[in-house]
């Protein structure tokens, strides 16, 4: 047994030796990190940019990583000769900042201007005398007479006032209590022009409009407070356009609107407001329009087309359409580096404004990028085995 961890101790003895001689023999194939140099930092989504000491990208939500002497960087890309580049038709663009002006298309049904209504209702009881040649769905101009009308109670005051011309005081009370009895303005007035009093009395038309409802007749008794006429006015009216639930965010108050009636015409007008309540049937959320009416040319259930556009609030990045590299899985856009050189970059993309298409994050302002011949670059890249850069970046800032 003594004999056998003898010889066990010397063969360890001679394994560990021949170990320290090997080391000592070869010393350049054992790492030396440590004897690496360090030229910069840098950024492999944009390697252009140089940095004196590690830390986090400003450009990604990333390390960056250390430039060693004598390394390739990571994020080089591929590299296409000039000659390749012109025959290709390559062209460059940069990614541009642009104001989010857009522009959403709805139907809508033109109706009444709810605030532009006239209820006349009678102040006192009486009857009908007359009614003038009317009826709902007439057209009626404002201080046309719609009927002749008969209130006792009108009568007894105004006999009342005229009793008390001789004595101030009392002369100011009966005038106060025609007021109150609902005498209008202006038949106070023609009663003390004409020191007389009247038998009967004219409802007018307060605007100019289309009548909506006539609930009086000729003969017929009416009471205090009872509706007899409804007028709409039509030098305005609303236009109820149904905004799809996805884009109702976009529409602000006051945003322009284009409506192009069913004669063909277009219509300038407002965005008044954006109803609360959405539809469960559509899945639309109303947006009141406003809209002139001096010719009467918008008659209330007609259709319309509507554009609603609203000025820039808010801007955004955002590339030619054309630059854009869909895969299904992911789009992408070649970066250029410069010299020939051009990275694939993924990039979440947004909604298209006009030939733009809005970028949300994965590409910074002023880079350039290819928006032509961007799918044979991008062949030459698989081919190349280059992969594109994940983990969009957010959006820079300007």
């Amino acid at each position: 047994m003594t004999k056998i961890l003898a010889i066990s101790s010397v063969a360890i003895l001679l394994l560990a030796s021949l170990f320290f001689w090997q080391r000592d023999k070869h010393p350049a194939e054992m790492p030396a990190a440590s004897s690496k140099k360090i030229l910069y930092w840098y950024d492999p989504m944009h390697p252009e940019q140089h940095f004196d000491k590690p830390g986090k990208s400003p450009y990604m939500d990333m390390d960056l990583l250390p430039r060693i002497a004598g390394e390739k960087m990571q994020g080089e890309g591929i590299r296409i000769s000039p000659a390749v580049v012109q025959n290709l038709g390559v062209r460059v663009a940069k990614v541009e900042r642009i104001p989010l002006s857009t522009e959403i298309d709805a139907s809508g049904l033109i109706g009444f201007d709810e605030r532009e209504v006239a209820i006349l209702q009678a102040r006192a009881g009486g009857f009908v005398e007359k009614v003038s040649g009317l009826a709902p769905g007439d057209i009626i101009a404002k201080g046309d007479a719609i009927a002749t009308l008969s209130i006792p109670e009108w009568t007894a005051a105004e006999n009342e006032f005229l009793a008390a011309q001789a004595d101030p005081s009392l002369k100011e009370a009966a005038r106060e209590r025609m007021r109150l009895a609902g005498i209008p303005a202006n038949d106070r007035r023609e009663i003390e022009r004409s020191n007389q009093a009247f038998s009967s009395f004219t409802l007018r038309s307060p605007l100019s409009g289309v009548i909506q409802s006539l609930e009086i007749r000729q003969g017929m008794n009416i009471s205090a407070g009872q509706t007899l006429v409804r007028i709409n006015g039509l030098s305005r009216v609303w236009l109820d356009a149904a905004v799809p639930q996805s884009r109702s965010n976009e529409v602000h108050e006051g945003d322009r609107v284009s409506a192009r009636i069913f004669s063909g015409e277009t219509v300038e007008g407002k965005v008044e407001a954006v109803l609360p309540v959405m539809s469960e049937a559509s899945r639309t959320v109303k947006v009141r329009i406003s809209l002139p009416n001096p010719d009467l040319k918008l008659r209330p259930g007609a259709s319309a087309q509507v554009r609603i556009g609203h000025s820039a609030r808010k801007t955004a990045l955002a590339v030619p359409s054309e630059a854009i590299i869909s895969t299904g899985k992911r789009t992408l856009v070649m970066v250029s580096r410069g010299g020939g050189r051009f990275v694939p970059v993924e990039v979440n993309a947004g909604e298209e404004i006009g030939d733009r298409t809005v970028i949300l994050s994965g590409l910074h302002e002023n880079q350039e990028i290819a928006s032509s011949g961007q799918f044979l670059i991008d062949s030459e890249a698989s081919l190349a085995g280059v992969m594109a850069h994940g983990h969009p970046a957010k959006e820079m800032k300007p």
